[in-house]
């Protein structure tokens, strides 16, 4: 059993220890942010999905930062939801709005540079213009959301919890003085009292869920899966080629695109090439929330609202890129 869990443990490590930094730089970040009165200098232009979800301008600062780190801002979330800014359904809805903010982060990283040379201007381009377009309309959703769940709540700013964990909702005039040098680093310290309390919660729980999926992904086909490819292109009316396309895609983003890439303009139109990619993006769904979205989402929230945003995350992508297929092959 042991030499069975070792290699799994040094599979997992480097993982957990990447996720755990980012956490750490969201939590500390929104403990700042709050504390030297920086949310109405860095969620101004959020404000206008904020407001209208009659979420608080708290809320803005972790949508700038899931521009530049998902896992960061879903740190930010957490640490919201914890001290009491943020409760369930605002949760979800905030996690809702992030989705196009997460996406736009991947444009730079991977699809420009990666994706799009691959596939070529043409179909790159159509392939990122409908992720990019079922993203913001996820975050639309959300937005709506907020206006007709949240319809009840203030949007008045309020301040995260006192970063010691009591839970209590520190109220705007609490805003540490930070002309003052010992009060700044006494802010330091407390966010980073709060960022190790809540670290040491969470990365046990990352650590242990972790490696349990990884032994089951060890013991189980996954490539079962796949299986739904050929009944959902034949649905859609894509060429029979798309299986192997769809199979390789659900596993391997860029090992799709390679795939299907020779093929574009004989087997498959432009049109058709971005649907088979967007319906391995729908199976891959059920590959990478077993192997990512559990251990990550978990890790962050629990396993009760872990499932809950897990469910949410893929109900509206699911939904939105079937919209999307059935737009592209109409």
């Amino acid at each position: 059993m042991q030499s069975a869990i070792l290699p799994v443990l040094f599979e997992v490590l480097p993982r957990v220890v990447r996720i755990a930094a980012y956490i750490a730089v969201g939590v500390f970040a929104a403990n700042l942010v709050v504390a030297f009165g920086l949310v109405e200098r860095i969620a101004g232009l959020s404000r206008y999905l904020t407001s209208p979800a009659n979420l608080p301008d708290e809320v803005g600062t972790a949508i700038v930062t899931t521009a530049a780190s998902t896992t960061a801002g879903y740190g930010m979330l957490a640490e919201f939801r914890e001290s009491g800014v943020l409760d369930d359904r605002a949760t979800l809805i905030a996690v809702t709005i992030n989705t196009f903010f997460g996406f736009v982060q991947h444009i730079f990283t991977f699809y420009w540079p990666v994706l799009i040379p691959i596939l070529g201007r043409e179909v790159g381009f159509m392939y990122v213009g409908a992720r990019a377009a079922i993203a913001l309309a996820i975050t639309i959703t959300g937005v709506l959301a907020g206006a007709v769940f949240l319809s009840d709540r203030s949007t008045a700013p309020v301040a995260v919890a006192e970063t010691d964990g009591s839970g209590e909702i520190a109220t705007a005039d609490s805003v540490l003085d930070t002309d003052s040098d010992e009060s700044v680093r006494a802010t330091v310290e407390d966010a980073v009292r709060s960022t190790w309390k809540k670290l040491r919660r969470i990365v046990p729980r990352l650590a242990v869920v972790y490696v349990l999926v990884t032994l089951v992904l060890r013991t189980t086909d996954l490539e079962s899966f796949t299986t739904l490819a050929e009944p959902l292109t034949a649905l859609v009316g894509l060429p029979g080629a798309a299986v192997p396309v769809v199979v390789a895609f659900a596993f391997d983003t860029t090992t799709g695109a390679a795939t299907i890439a020779p093929a574009i303009g004989e087997t498959f139109t432009p049109k058709q090439a971005v649907a088979t990619m967007l319906i391995g993006g729908i199976i891959s769904f059920a590959v990478s929330t077993f192997k990512r979205s559990i251990p990550f989402q978990y890790g962050i929230w629990g396993p009760e609202f872990g499932s809950k945003v897990i469910a949410v995350n893929t109900a509206l992508k699911v939904v939105f890129i079937a919209a999307a297929v059935a737009v592209l092959v109409a």
